[in-house]
């Protein structure tokens, strides 16, 4: 399932080039992700009660435009695929001019809570990828 994020660019995001500074894009696609997992049920107790902890491995990201203060911004997170312990959730971020800003990438594996160590995802997330 894809889910949207509407956010507004606040003054406190923007660095001395007068634009949104690189990481604040990954922090965008964060709350991208936290929206993902809240709307399919996936809260932070819910995957602690299934003995599973995600943890990001990897995030390729492409910036494709600029975004300045005031900019109403929608970040778009869906599932791309997936392996034993390992997912990939694709992330956009487009202006509400249609612009495409910045696209990524972005892999989790599951850890067991106790092991620290990756484990196999669980059907209730797996599910979410069929």
């Amino acid at each position: 399932m894809k889910i949207s994020l509407d956010l507004i660019v606040r003054s406190t995001e923007i660095d001395v080039n007068g634009h949104v500074n690189n990481a604040k894009y990954l922090e965008y696609l964060e709350w991208g992700r936290e929206e993902w997992y809240e709307a399919n049920k996936l809260h932070y107790e819910t995957l602690m009660g299934l003995g599973v902890q995600t943890v990001t491995v990897n995030i390729t990201i492409n910036y494709r435009k600029e975004c300045k203060q005031g900019d109403r911004l929608t970040v778009t997170t869906e599932p791309q695929s997936i392996g034993r312990s390992s997912y990939v959730l694709r992330q956009e971020i487009v202006n509400d001019r249609g612009e495409l800003c910045a696209d990524a990438l972005v892999t989790s594996v599951t850890m067991d809570i106790e092991t620290r160590k990756s484990r196999t995802v669980p059907d209730e997330l797996r599910a979410l990828f069929e």
